[in-house]
């Protein structure tokens, strides 16, 4: 399970519960984005170094999210991060949201994180941390 063959930095399992379905008794939308959310801070805190320090902190700058087949519930699910651009100030995240099997894509997408100075708000280097992860 991966994006065009891409080697995902991360998958993350996530068992469904009951509060994520909606009155359709399915995943609601905006549970698609607390998902992708919790597999970006679980990889940053897998790096092992840090991602974000005193002067510089990622923001979310973007978010491409596709909905392809409602959740329903009960469900277990993948959530799968890829590096699809490494740039000066900011990282294209490609993510996956899959059955715990692979065989239905839930959603697909893009997010970009855009590292900034804490005192200026102006764009910074990306970690060197991330960088380097992320470009395999």
């Amino acid at each position: 399970m991966s994006l065009d063959n891409q080697t995902a930095l991360i998958r993350l399992p996530i068992e469904l519960r009951w509060r994520d379905l909606d009155a359709f008794n399915h995943v609601n939308n905006s549970n698609f984005m607390t998902y992708l959310e919790e597999a970006r801070i679980r990889w940053f805190q897998s790096l092992g170094e840090d991602w974000m320090t005193e002067e510089a902190i990622p923001l979310l700058a973007a978010v491409q999210m596709n909905y392809r087949v409602p959740i329903p519930y009960p469900a277990r699910v993948v959530v799968e991060l890829f590096a699809d651009r490494i740039g000066n100030t900011s990282l294209t995240l490609g993510h996956r949201i899959a059955s715990d099997d692979g065989t239905i894509l839930h959603a697909d997408g893009h997010v970009v994180m855009v590292w900034v100075g804490r005192v200026s708000g102006r764009p910074t280097a990306l970690p060197d941390v991330v960088r380097r992860i992320a470009s395999g």
